[in-house]
């Protein structure tokens, strides 16, 4: 009898798991619209504030709440997402993890300076444009290059 096979750490999970992110945004002082990139904590990357599902919370609040735990930010979050990506992120014991992440606009009407990731990311506010060539997820990158306020 054959042991069953055991999926290595390379390989990713084959069922996306679902995220959440928000995609702050503000108009900057001649009216032209800037997004916020905060960088990942282990990789040092850009990307937008994102995480898995909250209890007890709508995927658009658990969005908001990731911005304001990851960022700072705090606003109105869209109801409905602007779009998605999808990304495989290394989880702690080693394995892939494809995950879809919904993205949730979030007009920032303000920004924290006491927040609960302080000091372990970097911020920075671009154009759509610019932000889209800062990140690495293909589809992410399209979804900043179109990001309509």
């Amino acid at each position: 009898m054959r042991k069953p096979e055991t999926p290595s750490n390379r390989e990713p999970d084959r069922e996306p798991r679902a995220q959440f992110a928000a995609l702050p945004w503000r108009r900057d002082g001649s009216g032209q619209v800037e997004v916020l990139l905060i960088t990942s904590r282990e990789t040092q990357r850009w990307v937008i504030p994102k995480g898995w599902p909250i209890k007890g919370k709508s995927s658009a609040k658990s969005a908001a709440q990731e911005a304001f735990e990851e960022a700072g930010v705090r606003g109105k979050i869209a109801k409905r997402p602007v779009g998605s990506y999808a990304y495989d992120k290394r989880l702690k014991n080693g394995r892939l993890q494809h995950v879809r992440v919904a993205v949730f606009a979030l007009q920032v009407d303000s920004e924290a300076e006491v927040y609960l990731e302080a000091g372990q990311r970097e911020k920075l506010w671009l154009p759509p444009a610019e932000a889209a060539r800062q990140v690495d997820e293909a589809e992410l990158m399209v979804l900043l290059a179109t990001f309509k306020a």
